[in-house]
């Protein structure tokens, strides 16, 4: 490769960077447009509220079951073509949900179409930027997250604004419009990792880390099967505590509006937590940053149960929001360290499907501790202890051994 090649390759990386924060904000935002637009249209179609909930949760179960599939696809296809695709579908999801005449077909269209098309930004994205990157790959990772991150900070108050102006059916068709009119062109600037790109292609780059390993050899990997569990525990930690947060809040006697602030605040903490890992994953190493912060994770949970006042609120929220969202952008990090370029699309894939069906637990299990203790305080006694769980797991992991180099042979 010329200078020029390599000056030309080391300036475009970071346009993959910015293509894929801005495509995970919006597809990311969009989606969770929902809560925002529940009650209007709970009043508009006297759809139970419930009901119109659950799109989410058949979203995040869409999400897991298709976050391998594209990822194995943007393997085969390249991620350009899987993320234009994901792209077209979002919109045209949200415009028909947007005409949805029943809650089956709102469920349906919201949950599958919606959950489905936005699970193809997510690991094709993270795939492709690992392949990207040798150098400072943990910062440019957190950065895609970081971008993904903005979405509570921008589409939601978009959709808010939108739907204080318009009815619920019409703002849903803006943001389908948005995101068909911004996604489709930028999915465009995606191109796959030098090394797999062009005439000179290879399938797995000379001197990569396990080169030889099949798909099927990665997914009964140990060290794949622990990145698995680890991404599961780690999101089922964090689940219970950002959905159940601002109702515990209320429950101790703060007001609506103050305690739907702590979300804010741990919103942007998060999008600080996502840089300073990416930093420190990058000098001291993924796997030992995750770990310390798994644990973090743990104790940041459990300091939930111990505050009752705003104040107290606004400081764990700060400091848990910018541990666990920190965490989550490493995970694709170790999976690049361990496993061929040629793969990423699957395995990266593979652990966000599990970190998905992390998420759908919280929800659920929080909604059912409360209805039967009428308090939140085994919410965060038991996520402290799946968090433990995650952070021992994760120590357990071991990178597959070097490749040993061939001596030279002995002069005759």
């Amino acid at each position: 490769m010329s200078h020029a090649e390599f000056q030309t390759q080391s300036s475009y990386r970071w346009v993959i960077v910015a293509a894929g924060g801005l495509l995970g904000c919006i597809a990311i935002g969009a989606m969770f447009s929902l809560p925002v637009f529940l009650v209007p249209i709970s009043r508009d179609t006297g759809w139970s509220v419930t009901g119109v909930s659950s799109a989410m949760t058949i979203g995040f179960v869409a999400m897991a079951l298709a976050s391998m599939i594209w990822g194995t696809l943007s393997d085969r296809w390249g991620p350009r073509v899987v993320v234009s695709i994901g792209s077209a579908v979002l919109a045209a999801a949200l415009a028909l949900a947007s005409q949805a005449t029943s809650l089956i077909e709102f469920q349906l269209v919201f949950g599958l179409a919606v959950g489905g098309a936005t699970a193809a930004i997510f690991a094709p994205m993270m795939a492709c930027v690992t392949g990207w990157f040798d150098t400072h790959r943990s910062l440019a990772v957190s950065l895609v997250s970081a971008g993904m991150g903005m979405a509570p900070m921008t589409m939601s108050p978009f959709a808010a604004w939108l739907v204080t102006i318009y009815d619920w059916r019409t703002s849903l068709l803006i943001i389908a419009a948005l995101a068909g009119a911004v996604m489709i062109p930028v999915a465009l600037l995606v191109r796959r990792p030098p090394a797999l790109e062009g005439p000179n292609a290879v399938a797995s780059p000379d001197g990569e880390q396990q080169s030889a390993m099949s798909v099927g050899q990665a997914m009964r990997s140990p060290q794949f099967i622990i990145l698995f569990l680890t991404n599961f525990f780690c999101c089922a930690t964090h689940s219970g505590p950002i959905f159940h947060t601002v109702s515990y809040a209320i429950s101790c006697g703060i007001p609506m509006i103050a305690a739907v602030s702590i979300y804010s605040v741990e919103g942007l903490a998060g999008m600080g937590g996502r840089v300073a890992f990416g930093l420190f994953g990058d000098r001291f190493g993924a796997k030992r940053v995750l770990v310390s912060g798994l644990l973090l994770q743990a104790f940041g949970a459990l300091a939930y149960f111990f505050v009752r006042d705003l104040g107290a609120f606004y400081a764990v929220a700060a400091v848990f929001g910018f541990i666990y969202a920190g965490v989550m952008p490493l995970y694709a990090v170790i999976a690049r360290e361990n496993f061929p370029l040629r793969m990423m699309g699957t395995v990266i894939g593979g652990t966000a499907m599990a970190g998905s069906l992390g998420m759908a637990t919280g929800p659920l299990a929080g909604g059912l501790i409360y209805d039967t203790f009428a308090s939140y305080g085994w919410l965060y006694i038991g996520a402290w202890g799946i968090g433990i769980g995650a952070f021992l797991i994760a120590l357990t992991f071991r990178p597959f051994p070097k490749a040993k180099a061939e001596p030279a042979p002995l002069p005759a």
